[in-house]
């Protein structure tokens, strides 16, 4: 049923629909209104975010033209995303895209969208690099299942002498990996290969870095609509106990690690004890995790046992 739109407030605080002539700050209230009542969680920044992607214009450029009326085909692009994301479709699906470590990373229908908790697994990964030596040497490191590319383009970007191969059972991942590499100057250094994990890699390699499905598959119903029915399941399903990925992983690090070499795995919330068992074995053994911003256990530091 189309809504027919207030002529004097040019919007529907129900939908987020507006008219030509809406003032930009009042087509945002209108927007964050909307989402408010749809009880989304953050509904300013929502608001904020879907305004200035669909007019071009970064924060302070919005700010800056808070004051301006929208032309008919501003009112008509902004009024595409309400709905969408009233229906919980994430904003990052919306507009295409997402920051990880401060780098605009392209999404596709078969990566996740980059999280900020796995930033954490950069954090930890520079943390292991430094002790060793200086980030300028020669190094090479692997993101296993890489989705988005988000682990290999941030670390490639921290470590300038480094190249990386990022794997993907999916090949339509890859594709968005190595296009976000590519935009940001990085795919001279990067390979990219379809396979499960490391299967198809040789070893040598001093990082190796993996986000793997980590929900436990009865879990999976439980999760907020925006990742259960948005994000790929291949790369949430963790199988009966979550921890499928963590076992195909400890098969390949063993071989995979250079002598003194890392793996470091996101974790997910409350499993420590139980991947860290995962890989105690064929030599390999937990060192050390590190939380995230809401002081979850969310980076685990695996490498050869003494």
């Amino acid at each position: 049923m189309s809504v027919v739109l207030d002529r004097k407030s040019h919007s529907d605080t129900r939908t987020g629909e507006l008219a030509a002539g809406v003032q930009i700050v009042q087509a945002r209230r209108a927007l964050a209104r909307a989402f408010r009542s749809a009880g989304l969680d953050t509904p300013d920044l929502d608001a904020r975010v879907l305004v200035g992607h669909a007019l071009g214009l970064d924060h302070a450029a919005l700010a800056a033209a808070a004051s301006q009326p929208l032309s008919h085909p501003d009112a008509a692009r902004i009024s595409q995303s309400p709905a969408r994301r009233r229906a919980r479709e994430p904003v990052a699906r919306i507009v295409g895209y997402k920051e990880f470590w401060g780098l605009n990373l392209r999404l596709g229908p078969a990566t996740l969208v980059p999280r900020p908790e796995t930033e954490t697994v950069v954090e930890m990964a520079l943390v292991l690099i430094d002790a060793v030596g200086p980030r300028q040497r020669a190094l090479r490191i692997a993101d296993l299942g890489t989705g988005s590319g988000a682990l290999l383009v941030a670390l490639l970007r921290e470590l300038p002498n480094a190249v990386g191969v990022a794997t993907d059972i999916d090949p339509a991942a890859l594709a968005v990996a190595h296009d976000n590499a590519a935009r940001l100057g990085l795919a001279g250094r990067a390979a990219f290969v379809a396979c499960d994990f490391g299967a198809a890699l040789a070893g040598g390699l001093d990082l190796v870095v993996s986000n793997p499905p980590y929900i436990r598959r009865n879990d999976m119903m439980a999760l907020a609509p925006e990742v259960r029915v948005h994000d790929p399941h291949a790369a949430l399903d963790g199988g009966p106990d979550g921890l499928a990925g963590y076992r195909a992983l400890a098969r390949d690090a063993p071989r995979l690690l250079k002598p003194g070499g890392h793996l470091v795995v996101e974790l997910g919330a409350g499993t420590e004890r139980d991947v860290a068992a995962v890989f105690s074995h064929d030599g390999m053994a937990a060192g050390a995790s590190r939380p995230d911003l809401a002081g979850v256990a969310r980076a685990l530091h695996i490498h050869h046992a003494e």
